[in-house]
């Protein structure tokens, strides 16, 4: 018996593994900046990061977190399958921390005037989820 794929217009969504450990340290309160440290891989660290950075005006070092979150969440989307196209839901919550970093680098891109890297990122965005923006932003 032949096997059909889920999503007939395109690839199947792709989903990140939970970070149980890194949400377990945030819970207890631990600091974003140290568990970067213990956690260089996780998406959702650098984002938060980004995001405390752009809040108190460290526009630069927004920019310089949100990218390394999202080449970790880059990785981690290959190492789970996913081929350069898909959908990456915001409803799945392992993928937020990837698309927080996602939003949160073309916020600091459009800051300094990189205007062609915010409308690449805007893109990407909008085709990983259309809802991620608004989700993100009502935070």
């Amino acid at each position: 018996m032949a096997e059909f794929r889920k999503n007939l217009l395109g690839p199947d969504a792709t989903e990140l593994p939970e970070e149980t450990d890194v949400l377990a340290r945030l819970y207890a309160g631990d600091e974003a900046l140290d568990l970067a440290a213990k956690h260089p891989t996780s998406s959702l660290v650098w984002a938060i990061l980004a995001d405390e950075a752009f809040a108190e005006g460290r526009t630069i070092e927004s920019y310089a977190f949100a990218r390394v979150g999202y080449h970790r969440g880059l990785d981690a989307l290959r190492r789970a399958g996913w081929r350069g196209a898909g959908p990456i839901p915001w409803e799945h919550e392992p993928n937020r921390g990837f698309l927080r970093a996602l939003y949160a680098l073309g916020r600091a891109a459009a800051a300094i005037g990189e205007s062609e890297e915010v409308d690449r990122i805007n893109k990407f965005l909008d085709e990983s989820d259309p809802s991620a923006r608004a989700a993100i932003e009502g935070a």
